[in-house]
């Protein structure tokens, strides 16, 4: 199947963007956006790419490595092609890495591969080259092919030795980076002459590294790790870890946190020690004074290594297992109005479900209408989306150059359905933000909710009043059908939610999704629509369409449906904001079909009960289900027209009236022998 026009579209315009921003990173040292959000345009065109191999191209940013040479330093070409590694995400990329490594090399599934885990320095690659034991050459990757030869700002690095403990050749790979605290002082330095600060010690380190000047490199007190032996005269051991101890020997400065992981299940064991948090102590990778973006996970074995070989562009024996993002890139769906519990009416995002910091996402607030102009974020934008720490995610940024002119401009409207009243709202004075102009509005909204996930409606466990006030303080849920599509990374960044909290809710929600005709309508909260009201509706028309598509005439032909609950039925089925509801709620739902009752005279059929008092083996909603199964008809009060009254423990004032009028008064134990 051919690419569609849209996404043809969308994949040039990710190719452009993207080649802006690595020429921007590369060869200017300016950086506009993040390492994560280009990460994830990255990834976005390589699922696409690999969705239509047609749309592959020699030039496509995922058929070549990053980077070319700055036309103001010599270039050189390296002797050993410098290889980017493919990069893993979550933990399944890392075990379907795994896997690939075992079918490659022809190995059963359970046989256990050995691994090496280095932490991946967020630096500047270099190439180090030296012959007789003596620094003749330090180089940028550049392209993979051809870098830069920076030599003279090498050589003021002081941890990059320029004489060797050995007199041999030698081609090494490392990385140069700054230190956090030496970031800071010459930030604030710069702050205080007035210059523009540094966005962060990557950037500083690769311009440092590529300057003219070797003063200006030296003065940035800059640092190296080394990790890899390209080539040498020198024995290479049969493993990388030996390599990276003997590295050592040899007087190199290597990482001293690698591991040697005896299977892929130690690999990520290894991975979550880095990076989950560890307390209020935050975790190993913050407590490092070196910015640290993942683990580098290699086969420890040469001879595997050298049978998995490369693909294009990526040796098959590695991988770069990043930390989760703290920005991905993501689109804008829809702006929708969420009113919180002071009236207050904020614009949220609802976004394309994306992995931040994590797990996955598909709201962010805007904060407010200055805030949507300041961003000019539009519906269909493709936006950076960021999280840091425990908290909802925030747009940033929208990439403006991936527009096709599709785009809306969100434009704030006078009246908001969830603010009471006839909605409308008002600009609060002297601030940005609105407000509803009715006062009880949130009030309302929250009794709506509460009744929407009750047991006489959806019946969604574990979803209380406690929980539906933190979703709409947070500005998670504005409309019923916002329930049914929140994601685990939505309800992680509340808090006191626990991973198993939020698992049993979604489980909750999920059970929820299919529902009877006649609960749907209870749950809207249709003025003079109750239990038995809705009951009746739904046993005349059978679907939602045609309680939808009703006159008032059709509706009051029900039996026991007056002519005030028919015009409030039709009139809320025909109101546009209650149309768009249901148009997104049945989306999200599945409404069971309604079982027909038999023609044939049921047990109960003509029988009018009244229940009082609490049932020991049957509760108020079962009894009145086996009531109706059966034929029967239940009342809320007693008349001359009720059949029977059941009376359970601690009976209320319908048993003093079933006495009054010498209704019958059925024990539970008569009861239930009646139903059978």
């Amino acid at each position: 199947m051919s690419a569609p026009d849209s996404v043809k579209k969308r994949v040039e315009k990710l190719r452009l963007t993207i080649e802006k921003h690595r020429y921007n990173y590369h060869v200017l040292d300016k950086q506009d956006i993040s390492d994560a959000a280009l990460d994830s345009l990255k990834d976005e065109l390589k699922k696409l790419e690999g969705e239509y191999p047609e749309l592959i191209t020699h030039d496509s940013p995922t058929q070549r490595v990053a980077g070319k040479a700055k036309d103001e330093l010599t270039k050189f070409t390296h002797t050993v092609p410098q290889w980017s590694l493919d990069d893993a995400f979550t933990e399944q990329d890392i075990i379907n890495f795994d896997a690939k490594v075992k079918r490659f090399l022809k190995l059963p599934e359970d046989k256990a591969v050995e691994y090496v885990c280095e932490l991946k320095i967020d630096g500047l690659k270099i190439v180090l080259y030296y012959e007789q034991g003596r620094l003749t050459r330090g180089v940028t990757r550049g392209d993979g092919v051809v870098g830069e030869d920076v030599t003279h700002n090498v050589r003021t690095i002081e941890s990059v030795p320029l004489s060797l403990s050995q007199p041999i050749d030698i081609v090494v790979e490392g990385e140069v980076w700054m230190h956090k605290k030496q970031f800071e002082k010459l930030n604030a330095e710069r702050k205080k002459a007035g210059e523009p600060l540094f966005a962060n010690p990557r950037n500083i380190a690769a311009g440092s590294i590529r300057q003219l000047d070797p003063a200006i490199a030296a003065s940035r007190k800059l640092d190296t790790f080394l990790y890899d032996i390209d080539a040498s005269t020198a024995t290479i051991p049969d493993t990388q870890y030996a390599e990276l101890t003997l590295l050592k020997t040899f007087g190199f400065k290597v990482n001293p946190h690698f591991a040697r992981c005896a299977r892929i299940s130690e690999v990520i064991a290894y991975w979550k020690e880095w990076h989950l948090p560890a307390g209020r102590q935050g975790n190993k990778v913050q407590k490092q004074d070196y910015l640290i973006d993942g683990v580098v996970v290699k086969v420890n074995d040469r001879v595997l290594q050298e049978r998995l070989g490369y693909t294009g562009k990526s040796p098959r024996f590695a991988i770069a297992f990043k930390f989760p993002a703290e920005q991905v890139t993501t689109v804008v769906e829809d702006i929708v109005l969420q009113v919180g519990r002071t009236g207050v009416v904020t614009p949220v995002a609802h976004l394309r479900p994306v992995l931040v910091a994590g797990s996955t996402v598909s709201r962010a607030t805007l904060h407010n209408e200055d805030e949507i102009k300041r961003l000019d974020v539009r519906i269909g934008d493709t936006v950076i989306l960021q999280k840091a720490g425990d908290v909802i995610p925030d747009i940033v940024q929208v990439l403006t150059d991936l527009r096709t002119g599709t785009e809306k401009p969100y434009v704030f409207p006078k009246i908001v359905s969830g603010c009471g009243g006839d909605g409308a709202i008002e600009r609060i004075p002297g601030q940005v933000a609105y407000r509803c102009v009715s006062s009880d509005s949130f009030a309302q909204l929250k009794r709506k909710f509460y009744y929407f996930v009750s047991k006489k409606a959806f019946d969604i466990d574990g979803l209380g009043p406690k929980i539906i006030d933190a979703l709409l303080d947070a500005g998670l849920i504005g409309a019923f059908d916002d329930i049914f599509s929140l994601k685990r990374g939505d309800l992680l960044a509340l808090p006191r939610f626990a991973e198993t909290s939020v698992d049993n809710l979604l489980a909750s929600i999920e059970k929820a999704k299919t529902v009877s005709l006649a609960r749907l309508l209870v749950s809207l909260s249709i003025m003079h629509v109750g239990e038995e009201t809705a009951s009746d509706i739904a046993e005349h028309f059978g679907t939602i369409e045609k309680v939808r598509k009703a006159t008032v005439e059709d509706i009051e032909a029900i039996s026991g449906v007056g002519p005030i609950v028919a015009q409030s039925l039709y009139a809320w089925c025909h109101n546009k904001e209650s149309q768009k509801l249901l148009n997104r709620l049945l989306r999200e739902v599945t409404v069971l079909p309604v079982r027909k009752r038999s023609s044939q005279k049921l047990a109960l059929s003509g029988k009018v009960f009244v229940l009082t008092g609490t049932l020991s083996q049957l509760s108020r909603d079962e009894a009145k289900q086996k009531i109706k199964m059966l034929g029967g008809s239940v009342a809320g009060s007693v008349s001359n027209n009720t059949s029977y009254v059941v009376a359970g423990e601690n009976p209320g004032s319908k048993l003093t009236d079933a006495n009054r009028l010498t209704v019958p008064v059925l024990s539970e134990a008569e009861f239930l022998k009646m139903l059978g």
